[in-house]
């Protein structure tokens, strides 16, 4: 086995772990969201690799867990545990973020609709909206029509939009 695997899988676990953790808990209490989303999301891809290698350095120890009964209860508690995360809820929902769910909405509305949740006529909005260097034809638009007219995304647009005073 590769030194570099056996040295370093399981700090580099406890370190990325660590990171995971505190990102984690800062995302669930809705502490430096910009932060740590992106840290969280990536860091914890990262995490599969040194795990793998884990996995690999310690393969016969971790087979024998499965000889035993505490890993088929953590296993299946874990699985049910998550269930409910995937499942849609009774209320309709479909799961998932619900501020993309809401940045969905509005990337499908209307200018006009945009500008009255900001207080400003269609006009200004389209005004605001132009400030940040984009080119909108109409108050009709929906901000994806406007994103695309201007080869952006609809996150460009919702970014800009956020740059709107009000």
């Amino acid at each position: 086995m590769p030194s570099f695997v056996s040295r370093y899988a399981t700090p580099l676990i406890t370190g990325l772990f660590m990171v995971s953790l505190v990102s984690g808990i800062a995302l669930f209490f809705h502490v430096g969201g910009a932060a740590f989303h992106g840290m969280h999301e990536w860091l914890s891809m990262v995490l599969i690799v040194p795990f793998i290698a884990h996995i690999w350095k310690n393969w016969r120890p971790f087979l024998n867990y499965f000889k035993r009964w505490p890993m088929a209860i953590a296993l299946a508690l874990s699985v049910a545990v998550s269930i409910p995360f995937a499942i849609p809820s009774s209320s309709g929902s479909t799961g998932g973020n619900p501020l993309v769910a809401v940045a969905g909405a509005v990337q499908n509305a209307p200018v006009t609709a945009v500008a009255a949740l900001y207080g400003k006529t269609p006009e200004d909005m389209m005004d605001a909206l132009k400030s940040q260097g984009l080119t909108v034809t109409s108050p009709d638009q929906t901000l994806l029509e406007v994103a695309s007219a201007n080869d952006k995304s609809g996150r460009d647009v919702i970014f800009a939009l956020s740059q709107v005073k009000r």
